[in-house]
């Protein structure tokens, strides 16, 4: 009978039909086999991973779960987004880690994979500028940074532990759960849940993320700029010159003939 099952099997089994999902689809989001029917038949005991998820994927309270406490919901999410890995080189200084193109389309999902993270290329740069914190890399892709970041470029960015710490209006590579963003970072007044994103390239629509869904946040402090062409501008100017120049010739030279004749 329901009455005889444990408080934690009842509440487990309420919070599932709250969010209206089967036995299977929140057996699958908690990892936890193909049904949670014996979880609610107390069967099975809630293990420690299980609660875990729960308290990050839904904000379940593990001592309402357990009926030590009145509160159902906590806000586990304080706004971490320090890197979750470094690598170090053999003297023990930290390394700067490059995240082509490819490799970012990955980052996400192996952002606390030791092996991969050793794949990736690494170095130092000797200056006071990338001292005293953890600065990466990350290759742009797209044209949504533009005219500030051309695609192909490379951003370096510098850790930032905390959303609570992120500046508005600056150019942040902000790492989601799918995704690699380098944008413009915006709060969002009277709103500490989400945070928008902002397209230097007007053809880009503003984007509003949730923070709990930040894995990591970098802010752009430099570029690497490979193959550099001259601004069109520049040699818009150039030519202009050069024409003025080459009619202050012929100007001259007509003088010149004039008075010859």
């Amino acid at each position: 009978m329901e009455t005889e099952l444990s408080i934690e099997a009842r509440r487990f089994k309420k919070i599932r039909e709250e969010l209206r999902h089967t036995q299977q689809s929140f057996a699958e989001i908690l990892e936890i086999g193909s049904t949670t029917a014996d979880i609610e038949r107390g069967k099975t005991k809630i293990t420690g991973k299980t609660v875990a998820l729960l308290l990050k994927q839904f904000n379940i309270n593990p001592l309402w779960l357990f009926g030590e406490s009145f509160e159902k919901y906590v806000d586990a999410f304080r706004g971490d987004v320090s890197p979750k890995m470094i690598t170090v080189d053999k003297t023990g200084t930290e390394n700067i880690l490059l995240v082509n193109q490819k490799a970012a389309a990955g980052y996400p999902h192996n952002i606390q994979d030791v092996d991969w993270y050793q794949s990736l290329p690494a170095f130092n740069i000797p200056l006071p500028e990338y001292r005293n914190a953890s600065y990466r890399g990350f290759q742009v892709e797209g044209d949504s940074m533009l005219p500030n970041i051309r695609p192909n470029e490379w951003v370096l960015g510098k850790a930032v532990p905390n959303v609570t710490e992120a500046n508005d209006g600056k150019i942040y590579i902000v790492v989601l759960k799918d995704s690699v963003l380098v944008k413009k970072l915006q709060k969002v007044p009277n709103n500490n849940q989400n945070i928008r994103l902002i397209s230097l390239n007007e053809s880009y629509l503003p984007i509003d993320v949730k923070i709990k869904d930040i894995q990591e946040l970098w802010m752009v402090n430099s570029k690497l700029s490979f193959g550099i062409d001259e601004p069109s501008e520049s040699i818009l100017l150039r030519q202009l010159q050069q024409s003025m120049e080459d009619l202050k010739g012929q100007i001259h030279n007509l003088g010149n003939k004039k008075n010859d004749s």
